[in-house]
């Protein structure tokens, strides 16, 4: 018998449910907050060299502060200072006549920066001097964040099969909690990017175990739903990103904020339900049987608490997978023994390695396929993400217009992936994404307000391919590789963080020809929208339990 028909005389979708998504919505509300959150610590602010050093000399005289930068900063073809560069010595001949100070000597700056504090008081960059011939390492910082949730998901993957999903939710929690606090103390900014790293590789526990955990406990019918709420959770989190970013613009109070929801989250941690998938799977019978029953009492289905006894302690289940769950609910507890079968069909113990994922060729195959589409979903969506100067509106105003066309995709897609199915859904938003990124590619400058439709359009649609993926995988897989350690949202995590450390580098493609990054993100994202053709439709379908039902029934 399958899990799904065990859950549904508990009542699949009911208060039980609906508590235990609303108690991860904690740890999950701070994760965009992080992911997205160097769009801000690592915002550069208008700046030119420093010239106190002459200021203190007394050469200036009586010169105002424009005076004063007019003689010793050379002026850009836009009519702004340079930022980069200063003059050798002071031009007072500039004061008096309009000559072409490209002509004049100039030399990179000699005693730091001098920046513009009106939107940000304090960012990485005015902290550390990240400008110049170092504006590099912004880009840097967030990929080595997304290095640490990629080795993150290959690290909570081995050990949330091994120990469980609540276990390693606290222990992700609490360890995210401590780096990012641990972060803000940073003396210099290599300290930084290493607990960087350290709060990725938590965050990454998160991410992954959350959403396979409330999948788990619901029922085919609302395994959508709960997909997307989880990532409306996202935009919520996204949204209140933008809004904390404009009124907090130290970047330490900045990460102090955005990482409180965490204290909460595990404030609640002792509420939140192992899951009794994984603890059938796992030969846990009891413990499974205890959560189920509370799940049966909470959503008024004592019916099942008072038949179903947990019997079986060694053998490993509950019901004969030829009688109908009606027939099993109605056996004499006596007789229940006599009816007992293992669901996961002798693979009930079996020690799982990532080399499973590529014994059998449709697991093989579905591997492959996965992978290329989390890349291409993952290095797009935060390429776009990433990526928000340039429209011709603030830092704050950009990031929240992507945050908020979230909610309308998120809405679309349900619909789509409830009427089309998963696999036309993930082909179209990934294929349109690309068709938003080469139209903007070819736009001119001056449309920027059509240029900003276009990106938010496409925003929107990558994050509709980010909602749908999720939800495709954790069906793709079977449950004993489902979640955490092989594929579902472990092996496909990783792959998905490989893109997202990869993108920021990425957009370094600029200084060699502007518009680069953004062919190549938009190559990829197509690229992967057309292999996902090759995935089978999921919609409706029940979750496979064991790779021999991957090989059988595909």
């Amino acid at each position: 018998m399958k899990f799904e028909n065990i859950l549904a005389e508990t009542d699949g979708f009911g208060r039980y449910q609906i508590a235990i998504i609303t108690l991860l919505v904690f740890s999950r509300i701070s994760l965009p907050g992080h992911f997205l959150l160097n769009n801000f610590i690592a915002a550069i602010p208008s700046h030119h060299c420093a010239i106190t050093s002459l200021e203190n000399e007394g050469v200036f005289g009586n010169l105002t502060k424009e005076q004063r930068l007019t003689v010793s900063i050379p002026k850009q073809e836009d009519g702004t200072f340079a930022s980069c560069h200063m003059f050798p010595e002071p031009q007072f001949h500039l004061l008096t006549s309009s000559s072409n100070t490209s002509a004049l000597p100039v030399i990179q700056c000699q005693n730091g920066w001098e920046y513009n504090h009106s939107t940000f008081r304090s960012t990485l960059v005015t902290q550390f001097d990240l400008v110049c011939q170092t504006k590099g390492l912004t880009k840097v910082s967030a990929s080595i964040f997304f290095a640490g949730v990629m080795f993150g998901a290959a690290f909570y993957g081995i050990l949330c099969d091994k120990y469980g999903r609540k276990t390693m939710l606290l222990v992700s929690i609490v360890s995210a909690l401590v780096f990012s606090i641990a972060s803000i103390i940073s003396t210099n900014f290599s300290l930084f990017m290493a607990f960087r790293f350290l709060t990725g590789f938590s965050l990454s526990g998160i991410s992954i175990i959350s959403i396979v955990l409330s999948l788990e406990w619901v029922d085919t019918e609302h395994r959508t739903f709960i997909a997307v709420f989880g990532s409306v959770t996202w935009t919520l989190g996204n949204l209140m990103l933008a809004g904390i970013a404009y009124v907090i613009t130290d970047w330490r109070m900045l990460i102090v904020t955005v990482t409180a929801p965490l204290a909460l989250a595990v404030a609640t941690w002792g509420w939140v339900p192992e899951s009794a998938r994984w603890l059938i799977v796992n030969g846990r019978i009891e413990a499974a049987y205890r959560y189920l029953q509370t799940c049966a009492r909470f959503n008024g289905r004592q019916d099942f608490t008072a038949r179903i006894k947990p019997e079986v302690r060694k053998t490993g289940l509950l019901f004969h997978p030829e009688r109908s769950a009606a027939t099993c609910l109605k056996m004499q507890i006596g007789e229940l023994h006599t009816t007992l079968f293992a669901v996961t069909s002798g693979q009930l113990g079996h020690n799982y390695t990532y080399l499973d994922l590529i014994k059998t060729p449709c697991l093989r195959r579905l591997t492959i396929i996965t992978g290329i589409i989390w890349y291409g979903v993952a290095s797009t969506y935060y390429g776009i993400s990433l990526n928000i100067t340039g429209f011709g509106l603030s830092l704050h105003m950009t990031h929240f217009i992507y945050a908020t066309v979230e909610l309308p995709a998120k809405v679309l897609i349900y619909f789509s992936l409830e009427k089309l199915g998963r696999q036309l859904s993930q082909v179209g938003t990934l294929v349109l994404t690309g068709v938003c990124l080469i139209i903007n590619i070819i736009l001119p400058k001056d449309y920027w307000m059509f240029r900003t439709s276009v990106a938010v359009l496409g925003k929107g649609l990558s994050e509709a391919s980010f909602t749908t993926v999720f939800l495709y995988t954790t069906e793709l897989f079977p449950t004993v590789l489902r979640s955490c350690r092989q594929s579902g949202l472990g092996y496909s995590s990783f792959v998905a963080h490989l893109g997202a450390c990869i993108s920021p580098l990425i957009m370094l493609l600029e200084e060699a020809w502007l518009p680069l990054p953004q062919v190549v993100f938009g190559t990829v994202v197509v690229g992967s929208g057309l292999v996902a053709f090759l995935l089978p439709e999921t919609n409706q379908a029940q979750l496979p339990e064991t790779i021999v039902n991957i090989e059988q029934e595909r």
